[in-house]
């Protein structure tokens, strides 16, 4: 693929992720969407998920002007906000997950970027316990458009984390772990039960033994976590946390 195909492919992918941010704002689901823009809920779908070349440019529109927005080739919403919309969710799971790790006894580290052999990139979040000799490689998903290149990206990172620690606090971890983080959210368990098989595969840990790790790390880890608690926008207390979580084990504990 060429240089300027990845660009399209990453603008594509940014249009669907300000389309599902926007969406989730007004508190509607794909088909309440769908039923305002005059297109069936697996358009909106299609559409969130970046696959922009399936869909025709009326239809896009209509799903914007739905949302109160607007799209000739790039989305425009309420100047100024689109960033903050993005990330505001984010940050909020950065912040719940590190203040969760503090009590536990971690030292946490958000943005953590490095350049090793040619390899550049950033850790959502490096958590590191001396007395244990622990390390724990975070990153944290509101939306995963590309299934496969983020489970790929987190294992170059967790791969390389020994390395970073090693030069960033003076000592080779004996313990790692390899942690996404998801927040509690409809869309995001049916994505995980969608590709249940992958996900497993590469997080067999369940949000339960992942808890139990940070409270003891010993060994390696890769896991799930769910992270119940108070919504990032309104405070609130999750419900999520009573459905059936069928990637990797059972668990209703709560965060």
């Amino acid at each position: 693929m060429s240089e300027h195909a990845d660009d399209l492919a990453v603008d594509d992918v940014r249009v669907g992720q300000i389309c599902r941010a926007i969406r989730r704002r007004r508190g509607w689901r794909q088909s309440d969407l769908g039923d305002r823009a005059r297109c069936s809920q697996s358009t909106v779908s299609r559409l969130e998920r970046g696959q922009l070349e399936a869909i025709d440019l009326g239809t896009i529109r209509r799903i914007f002007r739905a949302l109160e927005a607007s799209f000739e080739g790039m989305v425009r919403w309420r100047a100024g906000d689109l960033d903050r919309l993005l990330d505001e969710r984010h940050a909020a799971l950065v912040e719940s997950v590190a203040s969760r790790l503090r009590a536990w006894g971690w030292s946490v580290h958000p943005e953590v970027t490095f350049a090793i052999w040619g390899e550049r990139g950033s850790i959502d979040l490096l958590a590191v316990r001396l007395d244990v000799r622990a390390a724990g490689v975070f990153e944290m998903k509101t939306d995963v458009p590309r299934v496969e290149e983020a489970i790929r990206r987190h294992d170059d990172k967790a791969r390389l984390a020994s390395t970073i620690v090693r030069e960033r606090f003076g000592f080779a971890p004996v313990s790692i772990g390899r942690i996404l983080v998801f927040p509690e959210d409809r869309s995001l368990r049916r994505l995980l039960d969608h590709h249940e098989s992958t996900f497993q595969a590469a997080y067999p840990s369940s949000s339960r033994a992942v808890r139990a790790w940070l409270r003891q790390p010993t060994g390696s880890l890769a896991g799930i976590w769910f992270l119940t608690g108070s919504h990032p926008r309104t405070g609130s207390r999750s419900l999520m946390g009573r459905h059936r979580v069928r990637v990797a084990h059972q668990d209703r504990g709560r965060a």
